[in-house]
């Protein structure tokens, strides 16, 4: 789609995203969202406005000016939650020019999100969590390709890794030590502990693996030597999701949700877990505590005498 941005305020775009990518090391994903974003403000700007707004008319944009776009949002049925992501990434714009030249940004500032439920994780049971890694590696003939997907998820399960930072591994890290160095959103890292299960899952795949693993290339291949997509771990999760029966939240990021549950199950500690995840803040980890609280009101309900 073609936005009629005027080069002064495609300049300020520009200078944002460079920011952001310099200076916070955001992640190349995460600019995308943010410019796509903020473009189709401006483009609703645009066409509020009678035309290409500058500079000047972007800095007298006024709360009425706000609630009108968020009105065209929701008439387009964009929810609740992705219009607070959206208004997120055009405060965070204003918020960088404010600072940068000096002007009162509060009419953008204040402007408050619709109110959304937060979605709670959907996490495995323990079972559930085994039965797929022990799937996966049945969904290909081919004894690597059987390996490498068994090895990636159980690094999802046993580390509480992101898709993109186990698909992010490097040959060089081989055999994988009892601790990883892991970088994570934002360019945060933090060290996770690599179960005996996972490294001998890993190293089982390495070994079957016919392309050659040299140092600071991806570990993970695609079949014809490639770097492994996530789209790839997603397809073989979905494949053995429906033959196992396990519901459509099966997917590799509820891995994640499952290493982080089971961990607080068993008495982990909210603190080390939020480090464990690499969560920059302890409510998005304490999401968990209200999974953990709401299987415990189904037991209760399900099983108290007086329920």
């Amino acid at each position: 789609m073609s936005v009629a941005i005027t080069p002064a305020v495609r300049d300020l775009l520009e200078q944002w995203l460079t920011h952001l990518r310099g200076v916070r090391g955001r992640a190349e994903a995460t600019l995308r969202a943010y410019a796509a974003d903020v473009t189709d403000y401006l483009a609703f700007q645009s066409t509020h406005l009678g035309g290409a707004p500058g500079p000047a008319e972007l800095r007298a944009i006024q709360s009425r000016d706000l609630r009108a776009w968020m009105a065209s949002q929701r008439a387009r049925d964009v929810g609740a939650r992705s219009l607070a992501r959206r208004l997120s990434a055009v405060k965070a714009f204003y918020t960088w020019w404010a600072e940068r030249d000096g002007f009162d940004a509060t009419p953008v500032l204040s402007m408050r999100a619709p109110k959304h439920t937060r979605r709670l994780p959907r996490p495995l049971t323990e079972a559930g969590a085994r039965d797929m890694i022990d799937g996966v590696a049945m969904q290909d003939t081919r004894d690597w390709v059987q390996a490498r997907d068994m090895a990636v998820v159980t690094l999802l399960y046993g580390c509480g890794l992101r898709i993109s930072e186990a698909l992010s591994l490097t040959a060089d890290q081989l055999p994988l030590p009892q601790v990883l160095r892991i970088t994570g959103k934002g360019g945060k890292q933090r060290e996770v502990p690599v179960l005996p299960a996972a490294q001998d899952a890993t190293a089982r795949y390495a070994r079957l693996c016919p392309h050659d693993l040299a140092p600071h290339t991806k570990l993970f291949r695609a079949i014809r030597g490639g770097p492994l997509g996530p789209r790839a771990v997603a397809k073989v999760m979905e494949q053995t999701r429906l033959q196992l029966g396990l519901p459509a939240s099966a997917t590799p990021h509820a891995m994640r949700h499952s290493f982080a549950t089971h961990l607080l199950d068993a008495g982990g500690d909210l603190r080390a877990i939020q480090e464990l995840l690499g969560h920059a803040s302890l409510s998005t980890t304490q999401a968990y505590t209200a999974v953990d609280t709401a299987r415990l009101m189904e037991v209760y309900a399900a099983a108290h005498p007086k329920a």
